[in-house]
């Protein structure tokens, strides 16, 4: 059944106060002024890494205030575990994702947890990431990985460096677009992104610049910003209703698209309105891209700057895949060590950087602070996958042996959430994982990858977060010894 935590609940924005009896409690960053709040060295560009900044000063519960709206953070192991339960709480819409409502409305990711189509959207389209399922879209990512790679070719044999975020996008959009919905956008035929994309950036950067703004001066100072995004909004609408059309008049591909639109739910056989397939339609093609997008993009960026690392992970792929030109579904899975890559990118940056929990009923967080039903609190993933009580003194290395399998059984359970938590965690973590590992294989396959001299990692934030300026270049494979899985690693932050 649907949970029914919050139906009474007025929505919108919640400041902190209305939920936390003893907000006194809990510390915030000093020199907070009236009104304004906790404005001095904060970034309305960066506003996820000044709370990681805050949160190191402040400790694994801190809150922030800002023209009015307070909210409290939390990054601690402990804390995140018991905001895990889902007894206790439950997925919150709020914030940058509430601002997503507009367009996405109740869609899986941004639906209210009392709205019936969530549950009813997810039974449906859960038997769409089965094994037998994402077999049958292996083809098919296998076939957009090598338009990339077609690219990226031509592009080395130009002595041209590549955009690594841009290509990823080009490849994560099309994979999505293809097997879920039988669709070419053409990008990797595009010199410049497709409206599809920049649309979608701007209505997720447009939700962040709301969430840094006070309400009222919203609709005065982001004007102009307001227009475009109505202009993106229509486009994306416009797009997928096109998309939806031409499939309604065409036989059936048995891919996501035709489950929303022929499948009834298998206990009341009730359908999806046509409005909110449009809105699932736009979840999937927004989030099923733009998360992956950045994974691969940071993935690639660590590999570059650690070739023992590479080498290690290039000699398994040689070992497991061996001469085979195009890996099998059962091939990517066995890609242990590169997984483990994976992994460790979305460690140190989960392009979904943070999630929010509510309160199911009137409960005390740790033990000491009380929290009202309804009331919530943010956990940065970006702090709890840095928490030295669990991850070590060097946390902020880069190391993909921290997901070995004994480095994993000796953590406790709610520690690494790069994908949410919960009955309300992305629906499609399998795909994106089976997407990334087998891209990062084929590319490792490949090439070897060259940073740009004197690049330091940047980081975009946009509700999801990418590296900023991410460009590599790109040299002929070089066979690896045999030797190279035993190559000792030397491990940075950067």
């Amino acid at each position: 059944m649907a949970e029914t935590t919050g139906a009474t609940l007025p929505k919108g924005f919640r400041s902190a106060e209305l939920g936390w009896p003893e907000l006194h409690r809990i510390p915030h960053p000093p020199h907070r002024i009236p009104v304004l709040g906790d404005v001095i060295g904060s970034n309305v560009r960066s506003p996820l890494q000044d709370s990681m900044r805050f949160g190191r000063q402040l400790g694994p519960i801190f809150r922030r205030r800002a023209f009015g709206k307070e909210i409290v953070f939390v990054w601690g192991a402990d804390l995140a575990a018991e905001l895990a339960d889902e007894a206790r709480f439950a997925k919150h819409v709020g914030l940058g994702v509430a601002n997503l409502r507009p367009v996405a409305g109740d869609g899986l990711f941004t639906a209210y947890n009392h709205e019936p189509n969530w549950q009813l959207a997810h039974d449906v389209l859960a038997p769409g990431f089965s094994r037998e399922a994402m077999e049958g879209y292996h083809p098919m990512m296998l076939a957009v990985a090598e338009r990339l790679t077609d690219r990226w070719d031509a592009e080395r044999a130009a002595g041209r460096a590549v955009d690594v975020p841009a290509d990823m996008t080009k490849l994560t959009l099309e994979t999505i677009a293809r097997t879920g919905f039988g669709h070419d956008f053409g990008s990797f035929e595009r010199s410049r992104p497709h409206p599809f994309v920049t649309a979608m950036v701007g209505t997720l950067t447009y939700a962040q610049r709301l969430n840094v703004l006070p309400a009222p001066l919203a609709p005065v100072v982001l004007r102009g910003a307001t227009r475009r995004n109505a202009a993106d909004m229509a486009y994306l609408n416009r797009t997928v209703d096109a998309l939806v059309a031409a499939r309604r008049g065409s036989t059936g591909e048995g891919d996501l698209l035709d489950r929303m639109l022929e499948t009834a739910h298998p206990e009341t056989g009730e359908r999806l309105t046509p409005e909110n397939i449009r809105r699932q339609v736009i979840t999937f093609l927004v989030a099923g891209h733009e998360t992956t997008s950045g994974a691969l993009s940071f993935a690639l960026h660590y590999l570059s700057r650690h070739p023992g690392i590479a080498a290690r992970a290039r000699a398994e792929v040689d070992r497991v895949w061996g001469d085979t030109p195009r890996p099998g579904y059962d091939q990517v899975a066995k890609l242990r060590y590169v997984r483990r890559i994976l992994d460790e990118s979305l460690r140190l940056w989960p392009t979904a950087p943070a999630f929010a929990r509510e309160a199911r009923e009137d409960t005390v967080l740790g033990g000491v602070h009380p929290m009202r039903r309804g009331a919530w609190t943010l956990v940065l993933t970006t702090m709890l996958h840095r928490d030295p009580d669990v991850w070590g003194a060097d946390a902020e290395a880069f190391d993909p042996d921290r997901f070995d399998a004994r480095a994993v059984r000796s953590r406790p359970g709610h520690t690494f959430k790069p994908f949410g938590t919960g009955a309300r965690a992305c629906i499609g973590r399998q795909f994106a994982l089976h997407e990334a590992t087998l891209v990062l294989g084929l590319l490792l396959r490949r090439y070897e990858l060259r940073p740009e001299p004197g690049y330091r990692l940047r980081i975009a934030e946009r509700l999801t977060l990418m590296p900023e300026g991410l460009r590599l270049h790109l040299d002929e494979r070089v066979p690896a010894p045999d030797s190279a899985r035993d190559r000792p690693v030397i491990r940075s932050a950067d």
